[in-house]
């Protein structure tokens, strides 16, 4: 076990290093490979690499169903989206500042920034949850407080010291790190009897009500469509990436081309799950506790890599966050402040710290408890982006209430039922889509109505 702290250790000192190197190459533009495994590396995070094969141990490969999904709406971005945006803006919600104004642009980056903050705070506690099993196994217990605020002090290090250039690259490294270690996790289980061929499962769910299930068929491609229409058209955290590329093809390249790595990283994950199965048979405990229960059997090396690899999915989620919240603040709120960006990237790290504290123990999957709190304003979001494309008029008055109408509906959605299980994440957003129209119209309607009286 000595070795596994030892190959962590190495990686958490070679990272920054490497990653600043990179950023200071005299390479002024970003390659649309390295912001395609950004933007995977962004949106997996540790919630993917814990949860996913436990996910796949009971229901199959049914985040490959989702990826189907995924490419329809992320094409879809790559058609429509990316083309509003300007090449290197600071943030994706100027859009909607200059269509409607600045309130409503406020709305929307506060709105980022405080769910960002939840979801963050749930993977940067997933991936202190290996390290610190790692640290108990060998008589050293960690405080978990402690090993939170090291990881994000080293993940700030290399944020501060090279900023989205080096978080890009660090990306890169990062995602090759757990896509190797996945692939060397495979290989184990092979060694060991439980993985012959690629095992048989199903890519979709059934059996649960409709809108409850979000692995069905329905759910997967049409609400993962609509989904992946949100996260990648109107979040800034995803969309910084690819407005860091030199031209709109590179930027449509990466976005496209991210569908299938990730693609790749839910067969990996998914087949690792459902091999353990005969590793690991009759597994009762939680689905998110599966996996890294498995790494604690590997060889002390291995063990280490795989460990490392879920740091890096933590680390590599944690920089693109304060380093795109950092930038949405600058941008939306304080643009001639006095506060500079690294300034502003350190608060948000220590805010990180003490949300991971406070939102340490989701129920049930925490990948599916993550994708939930984003869908919340995905939704509205997505609905007013929409509305700044194809409305002639520029209310924005009437956009601010069609948000405040789908952030009112979605938390009443939050309490339905449907056979004792809620609506699921992926229908989510097309419920605030609606409710974002329906709103907005009917305010026009009745400022109609009172106008002509």
């Amino acid at each position: 076990m000595a070795a596994s702290l030892l190959v962590i250790l190495f990686y958490l000192c070679l990272l920054p290093v490497i990653s600043i190197t990179l950023a200071r190459q005299p390479r002024k533009d970003l390659p649309p490979w390295a912001i395609c495994l950004s933007l995977v590396a962004t949106e997996t995070s540790t919630l993917t690499i814990v949860s996913v094969p436990g996910v796949a141990y009971f229901r199959g490969y049914v985040f490959l169903g989702l990826a189907i999904g995924y490419l329809l709406g992320r094409t879809a971005v790559a058609v429509w989206f990316l083309p509003l945006h300007e090449r290197g803006a600071p943030s994706v919600y100027r859009y909607i500042g200059q269509r409607f104004g600045s309130r409503l642009q406020k709305l929307l980056s506060g709105t980022f920034l405080l769910t960002r903050l939840v979801a963050e705070g749930v993977r940067l506690y997933a991936g202190m949850l290996p390290v610190s099993l790692l640290l108990a196994s060998l008589g050293y217990p960690v405080p978990d407080f402690v090993l939170l605020a090291l990881i994000v002090v080293l993940t700030s290090a290399y944020t501060l010291a090279g900023g989205l250039k080096a978080v890009v690259w660090s990306d890169s490294l990062q995602l090759c790190l757990y896509l190797g270690g996945s692939a060397a996790c495979l290989a184990v289980i092979w060694t060991r009897g439980g993985l012959h061929t690629v095992p048989l499962a199903p890519v979709f769910s059934h059996g649960l009500p409709f809108f409850t299930d979000p692995f069905s068929v329905a759910g997967a491609i049409v609400g993962g469509g609509i989904l992946a229409l949100a996260s990648h058209g109107t979040d800034q955290l995803m969309l910084q990436r690819c407005l860091a590329a030199k031209s709109l093809a590179g930027a449509r390249v990466a976005m496209i081309g991210s569908v299938f790595v990730v693609a790749a990283l839910f067969a990996l994950l998914s087949i690792t799950g459902i091999a353990l199965r005969q590793v690991m048979p009759g597994w009762r405990m939680s689905p998110d506790a599966l996996f890294p229960q498995f790494i604690l059997t590997l060889p002390p090396l291995l063990s280490g890599l795989l460990v490392a690899g879920i740091l890096a999915a933590t680390m590599g989620s944690l920089s693109s966050a304060m380093n795109a919240m950092a930038a949405a603040t600058r941008a939306d709120f304080l643009p001639h402040g006095p506060l500079s960006l690294r300034s502003l990237t350190a608060i948000w790290a220590t805010l990180l710290v003490a949300t991971a504290a406070l939102f340490s123990h989701p129920s049930g999957s925490a990948v599916v408890f993550g994708l939930s709190i984003a869908s919340y304003s995905y939704g509205a979001t997505l609905g007013v982006f929409l509305l700044a494309m194809i409305e002639h008029q520029r209310d924005e008055q009437a956009a601010i209430t069609g948000f405040l109408t789908a952030v009112a509906v979605l938390g009443g959605v939050s309490f339905i039922k449907i056979g004792g299980h809620g609506i699921a994440f992926p229908w989510l957003v097309p419920i605030g889509v609606i409710a974002t129209f329906v709103g907005a119209t009917a305010f026009s309607g009745l400022r109609r109505i009172g106008l002509q009286k």
